[in-house]
């Protein structure tokens, strides 16, 4: 969490103790927090519609009542489902059972390090903030999107259009249930592109197109968003809620970087694929999962399933039909092509007059390397868009030479390195890999030789 998140959020202490809640209420300032205390319930009950806040810290023995009365009371008249952090003395521990039952965030039990509080405070926060994210992402992608083709005029985007088109043709009855698509590509190379391609070919293009990015879901709440959860199926699970699977409902659920999937869910998936049901966390009804089921990688799954990262019987299974897509360097006049195509697109979206791109620019274009393929070609066609002065854009403009010593993992060289501290020379080398990847987290762990959740810890460290 950053400070400037942290300035912004309010934090409710309902705590009768004194001297604790005033100790408390220092330290969260020192952090950064907006803290506020509430010595009884009944100022508590006020400061819920005054203060509104976005924590409560909450004892369970106050004057005028209990916390849990409290809590009840919240949750089911006030409807808030503000996350509540229980305090609990020794010999509280039913109570505090009881506040979980109540869908409580957690509980800590009394002496309370206020190092410890800060810590799990700041740990329910993000759960909460990554909870409303997903909920946005999920609103977001379930609904119908627009046609989309994949553009260029190399032989190689030619046969993906045909096979493309070949499978549509076997789509043409929305009852019958596609066969599973796997997509393979460097990252950037447009993956994403081609399976909202195969949706709007589809009989199912007015159908849900459901993107769920492996790599970016929380490994604790992966299951529950894939497969979705039944109210108090677990901490935090306020209301029971649809996994992004069974959202997609008869359209298409794209499940991009399915190399990232826990092996322990991969089972699951497994299941949901061949008995074509699910059942949500803490239920036992079976659901039925009429969705296409496209998904893609940037890795090589079979050597995947040779090292036991993949199951092989769900490779098999993903892999009834599949999509390679090409690196853009291989694909010649395409790379001049897509950067025109980016430059009116970008020229239109700020209300700018046609950009020409120069030969010397089509040159530089087609010479260098595009290790990050499209998606680097596009963001560096916007950068060049925005940058031109004169309605063109040249190979000065394009700044690739600056742009490729950027790409490169240790820019001057180790040298340079060794003229840092430790620190520096940590967080230089994650811009290096984030940069090369264009920002894939779990790409640039893999070059690092790190795991992902330890990439998104040093990441946070730094404050990247």
């Amino acid at each position: 969490m950053t400070d400037n998140d942290k300035q912004k959020t309010r934090i409710l202490i309902v705590e009768d103790e004194a001297l604790f809640a005033k100790a408390v209420k220092k330290r969260l300032e020192v952090a950064g927090y907006q803290p506020e205390v509430a010595g009884t319930l009944a100022i508590a009950h006020n400061s819920i519609d005054t203060f509104n806040p976005d924590l409560v810290l909450l004892d369970m023995r106050l004057p005028d009542g209990s916390g849990l009365d409290f809590l009840t009371e919240i949750r089911e008249q006030k409807d808030t489902n503000v996350p509540v952090l229980v305090l609990s003395a020794y010999g509280e521990l039913e109570d505090a059972v009881a506040a979980m039952k109540l869908q409580a965030s957690d509980y800590l039990k009394k002496p309370i390090d206020l190092d410890e509080l800060l810590l799990n405070i700041e740990k329910v926060l993000n759960r909460e903030k990554i909870s409303r994210q997903l909920e946005y992402s999920r609103k977001r992608e379930s609904v119908a999107v627009e046609n989309v083709e994949l553009l260029g005029e190399c032989d190689q985007i030619k046969k993906l259009r045909a096979q493309a088109e070949h499978i549509g043709s076997l789509c043409n009855d929305p009852e019958v249930i596609p066969p599973n698509i796997l997509i393979l590509g460097e990252t950037g190379t447009g993956k994403d592109m081609a399976a909202r391609m195969l949706h709007g070919i589809s009989a199912r293009k007015d159908k849900p197109f459901v993107h769920v990015d492996c790599a970016s879901l929380p490994k604790d709440l992966i299951e529950a968003e894939l497969f979705g959860h039944e109210k108090g199926a677990f901490t935090n699970a306020l209301e029971a809620r649809t996994g992004l699977i069974e959202a997609a409902e008869d359209g298409v659920v794209f499940l991009d970087e399915i190399g990232e999937l826990p092996l322990e869910l991969q089972a699951k998936l497994l299941a949901v694929l061949e008995r074509r049901t699910l059942r949500r966390v803490g239920s036992t009804l079976e659901r039925p999962v009429p969705a296409w089921v496209i998904s893609a990688t940037n890795r090589n799954p079979e050597k995947m399933v040779e090292e036991g990262e993949m199951r092989s019987d769900l490779f098999f299974r993903l892999n009834v039909l599949s999509m390679v897509m090409p690196p853009l360097k291989d694909r010649g006049n395409d790379i001049v092509l897509l950067a025109k195509h980016f430059a009116n697109q970008t020229a239109a979206r700020y209300g700018l007059k046609d950009i020409k791109i120069t030969q010397d620019a089509e040159k530089a274009l087609k010479d260098y390397h595009w290790p990050g393929n499209v998606r680097e070609l596009k963001h560096l066609i916007e950068r060049a868009v925005l940058l031109s002065t004169e309605g063109q854009i040249t190979a000065d403009t394009l700044m690739l030479n600056s742009h490729a010593e950027s790409s490169r993992s240790t820019g001057g060289g180790l040298e340079d390195l060794s003229k840092l501290t430790l620190e520096e020379a940590e967080k230089f080398m994650l811009e290096s890999a984030l940069d090369r990847t264009d920002n894939n987290v779990s790409e640039a762990a893999r070059q690092l030789g790190v795991t992902r959740m330890a990439m998104r810890y040093r990441m946070q460290k730094h404050n990247l």
